[in-house]
């Protein structure tokens, strides 16, 4: 069986984000490109930012999830990751784990009731690229992801 890179997206569709289990490397939009040489594949990330914790367990996962091939991982820092890279199917991983989405409107929706009262409470979530976020109607404080 030839290697293909249908194979591979769909192996690293499996890889998930160490901080937000529900959502995949893919609809994050860490996957820059994908070059396949025979039995040979070289997966290219975009890190989501440049401090990440979690970078090396994710290049850990990533071989881990093609493992059968030969792989490498190459971080690369020449195109910025920007929230705008996340898929829809993303956007959606994230609400149904509570955190809402980046959007560009001043309003941010609560991911547990979907009002619109609610209130930027610090820049800084738990990790990086998140803020808190406070909903006023089902009293519950929530993350969302900054939008970069």
């Amino acid at each position: 069986m030839a290697l293909t890179r249908e194979y591979v997206m769909s192996a690293l569709s499996q890889v998930m984000d160490p901080e937000i289990p529900s959502l995949s490397i893919v609809d994050l939009g860490m996957v820059g490109d994908v070059m396949i040489d025979g039995d040979s594949v070289r997966v290219d990330l975009i890190p989501t930012f440049l401090g990440c914790p979690a970078l090396d367990l994710i290049q850990k996962n990533v071989q881990q999830a093609l493992s059968e091939t030969s792989t490498t991982v190459r971080w690369i820092h020449d195109r910025p990751w920007s929230s705008s890279m996340i898929s829809r199917r993303g956007r959606q991983a994230l609400t149904e784990w509570g955190v809402a989405p980046p959007s560009e409107t001043e309003t941010v929706p609560c991911p547990f009731c979907g009002s619109h009262n609610t209130s930027h409470q610090s820049p800084f979530g738990h990790s990086l690229c998140k803020a808190l976020y406070y909903c006023q109607d089902c009293s519950q404080p929530f993350e969302k992801i900054k939008t970069i």
